[in-house]
């Protein structure tokens, strides 16, 4: 077989994929292949309006499910093995993945996101490719994650069937928010832009670090009723009685989950 004459994707089926799944990654669970995460930038001239090219990973390795830990850019063989790593690198900034890899099916080439000093860039032969419970090991001495502090950030996200996932900014915006109070940052702030799903993302939050028990009660603000009573509604709704909201300054200790304008805990009138 003339690995030149193959495809990309013959590259990737024939070489990549065993040997990312010999190294201990599951196929079903922890492996995802040509993952779509933008839909491309939007360009306006006059009244054209048209998309630019969807941004796509080859693949994106899971340590659990929306903990992302390495990212592959394959080539086919008529390029070197770190042809990939230019784009891998840019993808991984986007998706805050820690470890990047390029690979044309002889070998891979392994970039550390997580150094800032000494050696970042290496290559590794097809059978040395990492385990997840190897590179998890890394990133948590990298980021001094304690076993307390990796029960929260390894906390799965709520998810229903036929329910919405996170996209990929909100799940960077989730992932660095739980890791920044599971190490006892009191303050954080996080700013979205209209209609990016601010409550949707805060949802995520807030379960994460309730059903670990990192935080058992929670207090969730906004400025008008109909924002509480929507909130309650719709993203919020599957905390069910562990919910209340706050009127008059009066919270009822028997629930976990508080909801409360501004001016319904300092005392002054309801916004509508």
């Amino acid at each position: 077989m003339n690995k030149k004459e193959l495809s990309e994707r013959d590259i990737c089926s024939k070489f990549i994929t065993p040997a990312v799944v010999n190294a201990g990654w599951d196929l079903q669970k922890q492996i995802r292949e040509e993952v779509t995460f933008t839909d491309g930038r939007i360009f306006v001239r006059k009244k054209l309006v048209s998309r630019g090219k969807k941004k796509r990973a080859d693949y994106i390795l899971y340590y659990k499910p929306n903990v992302p830990l390495a990212l592959i850019e394959a080539k086919d063989n008529k390029h070197s093995v770190g042809s990939g790593m230019q784009q891998a690198l840019e993808y991984g900034e986007i998706l805050d993945i820690p470890f990047i890899y390029s690979s044309n099916g002889d070998a891979f080439i392994e970039h550390n996101r997580t150094v800032t000093e000494g050696v970042k860039e290496k290559e590794i032969a097809l059978n040395e490719f990492p385990s997840p419970e190897s590179l998890w090991k890394r990133y948590k001495e990298v980021k001094g994650i304690t076993e307390e502090i990796e029960q929260t950030i390894t906390q799965d996200f709520y998810f229903e069937r036929g329910g919405k996932s996170p996209r990929y900014y909100q799940r960077v915006a989730i992932n660095r928010t739980v890791e920044a109070i599971a190490k006892g940052k009191d303050r954080t702030l996080l700013v979205m832009a209209t209609g990016t799903g601010k409550t949707y993302t805060a949802f995520q939050i807030i379960y994460r670090l309730w059903k670990a028990r990192t935080k058992k009660r929670i207090l969730f603000l906004a400025d008008r009723n109909i924002l509480v009573d929507q909130t309650m509604a719709n993203d919020f709704r599957y905390f069910g009685d562990k919910m209340t909201k706050i009127k008059n300054r009066t919270a009822d200790k028997a629930h976990e989950i508080y909801l409360a304008l501004y001016q319904g805990i300092s005392g002054t009138e309801d916004f509508q």
